[in-house]
């Protein structure tokens, strides 16, 4: 992909050096430089929004929410059905974007285009679904009424990992039930997590002004937040980020949408079958290089097993192939910044330091960083109880289930998890202990599904979901009318 061609889609000189807010134009913010991780190059320049920009996108999206909301859901439905369309129409573009400025290999391009496709469907069916019921009323012959309504504006603040996915797990659903939306994209995937999302809407239809791009760090984000023409944040990231979003959205009385980050275990019981169970271990902890909030963080396997689920799974990962994403055969890419290398091997180093040992993996090259599987792993090491974010499995024994399930709930995240066992029924009673928002049968611990509520307990969220029905319920508001009985 040449993506400073002129002849690519979308076209760069459209968009480069600039935000997307009643068209394409300049920012007050500037630009910044897009690079990709696997080679250090430049991709692209796109605009920054500075806190004036937002400022003058949350007053334009005010007044054109007004007649979006207004809108006939045919009319809505219409315009997700073009993106929907151009998205399949565009996905090999697509994916190489995902692919080059979010490190990821295509298959993972590939399941972000799939999962975003599915979100506007599903909201497409939020669009046309009864929206209130009828109560009953308080006195003979009156009428009582009550319906969702659009909450305006929605400010939306994604993360960089799944950068198309998450903006449309938000945007399409906001859209839908007659929102304006600011969407704002992280600084290191700005292209494939707003721009490319702008030329789709743009192209497809969506009247000016109900959508806004506004990539920039976090100062943009805390404009996004305390805008006073936002009435709700959906937001996908770190803990410590969602706070902040939390305390500046909190000043406006602005509800708000978190899905933040977790510790999540695969809990593989004394019957389960372990080169299944492995499996499933290494590619909840190693899919994308482990950069995502519901990756398994703990591999707590019954202390029988342990020998020969570890050895599994070093297996599982000494056969990844990492390198380049985009060269043939390559299964696991470099993390996404220099940044994120150091943590991860500050966590592996301090937790060997403390007696783990290391099976394999466990030393970057650059910002490639192997596949890493660690036993020996005790409470209190960084292992056992950070989030990691990077491609390293820690593996610890357990001796009963009531062992098992307390190790899981060792934690103040509670996004998901796994259970692994012979019975179904035994690993759903086990499941039924643990304290996550999600949690999946002889599976991965890293599932979505755009008709599913996700999100987490604890500190994985603020008891909020995204999905499906919970949708609708983030995206619009109660209105109650009561008619009296005619004179």
């Amino acid at each position: 992909m040449d993506v400073n061609g002129e002849g690519t889609w979308p076209a760069p000189a459209e968009w480069t050096g600039k935000i997307y807010s009643g068209g394409w134009c300049a920012s007050e913010g500037g630009t910044r430089q897009v690079i990709e991780p696997a080679t250090g190059r430049p991709l692209a320049d796109v605009g920054v929004a500075a806190p004036a920009d937002v400022a003058r996108a949350g007053a334009r999206a005010a007044r054109a929410a007004k007649g979006w909301a207004a809108t006939a859901p045919g009319e809505r439905i219409e315009v997700l059905l073009r993106v929907s369309s151009a998205l399949r129409e565009r996905s090999g573009t697509v994916r190489d974007w995902i692919v080059r400025e979010s490190a990821g290999v295509p298959a993972k391009g590939d399941y972000e285009i799939a999962a975003a496709l599915d979100q506007l469907t599903h909201a497409v069916g939020l669009a046309s679904r009864p929206l209130g019921e009828v109560l009953a009323p308080q006195a003979p012959g009156a009428t009582s009424l009550a319906w969702r309504v659009p909450l305006g504006v929605v400010g939306v603040i994604n993360p960089w990992n799944a950068p198309l996915l998450f903006a449309m797990r938000a945007l399409a659903p906001a859209l839908a039930l007659g929102n304006a939306v600011l969407l704002k994209p992280d600084p290191l995937t700005p292209v494939s997590g707003g721009v490319l999302v702008a030329r789709l809407f743009e192209e497809a239809g969506l009247p000016e002004g109900v959508l806004h791009v506004l990539p920039g760090d976090a100062e943009t984000g805390r404009a996004v937040a305390a805008d006073p023409h936002v009435d709700m944040v959906s937001f996908t990231g770190s803990t410590e980020a969602g706070r902040a979003v939390a305390r500046v959205a909190g000043e406006g009385l602005k509800t708000v949408c978190l899905e933040l980050g977790g510790k999540n275990s695969i809990i593989v019981l004394d019957d389960a079958d372990i080169e299944a169970a492995a499996a499933a271990g290494a590619a909840s902890t190693f899919g994308y290089q482990g950069q995502a909030c519901v990756a398994a963080g703990r591999h707590l396997v019954d202390a029988g097993l342990i020998d020969a689920y570890t050895d599994a799974l070093v297996g599982q990962a000494r056969a990844m192939r990492i390198g380049d994403p985009r060269a043939e055969h390559v299964t696991i890419g470099p993390v996404i910044s220099e940044r994120q290398a150091l943590r991860v091997q500050h966590i592996v180093d301090e937790s060997v330091a403390a007696g783990a040992r290391l099976r394999t993996g466990g030393r970057r090259d650059g910002l490639f960083y192997p596949p890493t599987v660690l036993d020996r792993v005790e409470r209190g090491m960084p292992a056992f109880t950070e989030e990691i974010f990077g491609p390293v499995a820690p593996v610890i024994p357990f001796r009963s289930e009531a062992e098992a399930v307390e190790m899981a709930n060792d934690t103040a995240y509670g996004l998901t998890a796994a259970v692994h066992s012979g019975s179904a029924p035994r690993a759903a009673a086990v499941a039924e202990r643990l304290r996550t928002g999600m949690v999946h049968i002889n599976d991965v611990s890293a599932k979505d599904a755009a008709n599913a509520p996700f999100g987490g307990m604890g500190v994985s969220g603020n008891g909020s979901r995204i999905g499906g029905t919970a949708s609708l319920e983030q995206f619009t508001q109660w209105r109650w009318m009561t008619i009296p009985k005619p004179a």
